[in-house]
């Protein structure tokens, strides 16, 4: 798994057996400089020729299988034990628009190569099928925090990647799931332009500082924010360039990452706060999880209202890796020819099988 931070990839070696999944393994592989810097631009569209993406597919492939490959050296396990990688891919660009001519989503990261280079067959694409059967093709991980994380109790699972996404858990059925907006995105972009560092640790810097009440106010304004049912997002809109617009020049650099983080908190506090109520716990999965700060902030306006504030960690899955695990059983699925979208989350007319199947090279074996 990639995300929309862009900094590198988080592989999990799972075993799947019935109603049980175990992490076995785990691993963090950086991009390289170059490339990190390449899909940050593809991704805000500053360059889009055809050549450049299809470099950065490649590119990311052979990044994707190395850290397959790696793994598994780490864990002692031979590539003929495993039954099949799942890809999540590199996004660059996400457009769900109305119209189904215009709607689109874009991963790259060559699974083909990552089955070639790897031998062990690769499930990739998984967010098209979604899309056009009329869904937004994302969030397409509440299937998976339904399969790991019910309970009797009604609970929201929210994962700080980039983007935070938020699944509603009420007994074992997912009665939502959307993009509440921002996670970490903004946080990482403003730190990186201001401070020249990859992101903001443990939230140390956005925590000296008070937010700009006005300045949220502003940003809270967006349409985003207004809408209701099925969501999803990216930088394609929370992006630096969207920030601009709403600083009228002068804002301390600090109050900008704190109101940066107020507004991730706050966004996901009133998307919890609708149609159905806060839930009696949120637990808290993703990079974001780490961040003390951005913590504290969604503790703050929670937990007045008898809503709990935890992480994955106390289900059972470490935060960190609950995204790349969860596309390993989204190709469990596929192999098994079961559905894995939530049509009640990404607004699909049905249930449908996600993803397509690279099979290993037959020499390989």
């Amino acid at each position: 798994m990639s995300g929309t931070s862009v900094d590198g990839i988080d592989a999990v070696l799972t075993e799947i057996r019935d109603r049980s999944l175990s992490v076995v393994h785990t691993h963090s592989k950086n991009y390289p400089e170059d490339l990190q810097r390449s899909l940050r631009e593809l991704a805000s569209g500053q360059e889009d020729s055809v050549h450049r993406v299809a470099l950065a597919d490649t590119a990311v492939g052979r990044c994707f299988a190395e850290a397959c490959l790696e793994l598994l050296s780490a864990a002692s396990i031979a590539t003929n034990r495993v039954t099949a990688i799942g890809s999540h891919g590199q996004t660059i660009r996400h457009n769900p628009a109305a119209d189904p001519a215009s709607r689109y989503t874009v991963q790259i990261g060559d699974p083909s190569a990552i089955a070639e280079i790897t031998g062990i067959p690769t499930v990739a694409d998984f967010r098209r099928q979604d899309l056009n059967a009329g869904g937004q093709g994302a969030p397409l991980v509440p299937a998976f925090h339904q399969y790991c994380f019910s309970s009797s109790d009604y609970r929201a699972i929210l994962n700080l990647g980039g983007i935070a996404n938020v699944t509603l858990l009420r007994g074992n059925e997912v009665i939502s799931g959307f993009d509440s907006g921002p996670g970490n995105t903004l946080l990482d972009a403003w730190v990186r332009r201001e401070l020249g560092l990859d992101f903001d640790r443990n939230g140390a810097w956005s925590a000296e500082h008070h937010h700009d009440e006005p300045l949220l106010e502003r940003l809270l304004a967006a349409p985003y924010f207004d809408t209701s049912g099925p969501r999803s997002t990216g930088p394609e809109l929370f992006n630096l360039d969207w920030l601009k617009t709403h600083l009228h020049g002068g804002e301390p650099n600090g109050v900008v990452q704190a109101t940066l983080a107020e507004l991730t908190a706050e966004s996901v506090f009133r998307s919890l706060n609708s149609k159905y109520g806060l839930p009696t716990a949120v637990f808290v999965c993703g990079g974001g999880a780490r961040n003390t700060d951005l913590m504290r902030r969604l503790s703050a306006k929670l937990e007045p209202h008898g809503t709990r504030l935890g992480t994955t960690d106390e289900l059972g899955l470490a935060a960190e890796w609950v995204e790349a695990a969860a596309f390993a059983w989204l190709a469990h699925q596929r192999l098994a020819n079961r559905p894995a979208n939530v049509p009640v989350v990404t607004g699909a007319s049905g249930s449908r099988t996600l993803g397509a199947i690279y099979p290993a090279p037959l020499s390989k074996f």
